[in-house]
């Protein structure tokens, strides 16, 4: 069976945030309120564009009853600028290229949803290196329901599954449907490394590929 790594998009594969962060300043500006920092923004980052605009309107004056137009404006104006300012973490495309080479498949499964998603890899060249994508839309459920990580690997011919992510939505997703997790630990994550549930962790992409093999063979084991 062929070896399957998983990957989420924001902040493992990934720093989008500079350009949700310009999205949701444009989205405030218009709508006569102040931007919030990108700190903030950054926190806000994990379960998919609605929620990220919930949690906006929380933090601002913003009307929860203009959520769904809001959300669709933000959406809208997000995609046409997705890659302004995103860029893939240092060693990413390498990383990629070495872990295919090796002969592993490869799949992202993201809350973002897929349109964009696949436009941003494609735009950062990174969209040859996998082998199939589940967004947040792609699916009724969304991480961290496991559904996306079996689906995928069902698809690529249920091999053993590790999961590389960045976040506490990522690490319980993993946790959901029974795989290893490689923690990524310069993303998005609110809690402390040694809070997060994971079977290795990483700070530079570049050590990802040393740590395969006995991640593999943990989730053949499982």
């Amino acid at each position: 069976m062929t070896p399957i790594l998983i990957f989420d998009l924001d902040g493992t594969l990934i720093d989008s945030a500079p350009d949700l962060h310009a999205a949701a300043s444009r989205m405030l500006e218009a709508e006569g309120e102040a931007p919030l920092p990108l700190a903030t923004i950054r926190s806000f980052i994990g379960n998919g564009i609605p929620v990220l605009v919930d949690r906006i309107i929380a933090a601002t004056a913003l009307s929860p009853v203009d959520r769904n137009r809001l959300v669709a404006g933000f959406l809208a104006d997000y995609q046409a600028h997705a890659t302004d300012l995103t860029v893939p973490y240092p060693d990413v495309a390498a990383t990629l290229t070495t872990l295919k080479q090796a002969g592993h498949a490869l799949a992202v499964c993201t809350n973002k949803p897929a349109a964009p998603a696949h436009e941003i890899l494609t735009d950062l060249g990174l969209a040859s290196f996998f082998d199939d994508l589940i967004g947040g839309d792609s699916l009724p459920s969304r991480k961290p329901d496991p559904e996306g990580l079996l689906i995928l690997r069902d698809r690529l011919g249920s091999g053993p599954v590790v999961y590389v992510g960045d976040s506490e939505v990522d690490a319980q997703t993993a946790q959901n449907a029974g795989v290893p997790f490689a923690l990524f630990t310069e993303g998005y994550r609110k809690s402390p490394v040694g809070e997060i549930p994971h079977t290795v962790r990483f700070s530079k992409f570049n050590d990802l590929p040393q740590q395969v093999e006995s991640l593999l063979a943990i989730a053949g084991q499982a």
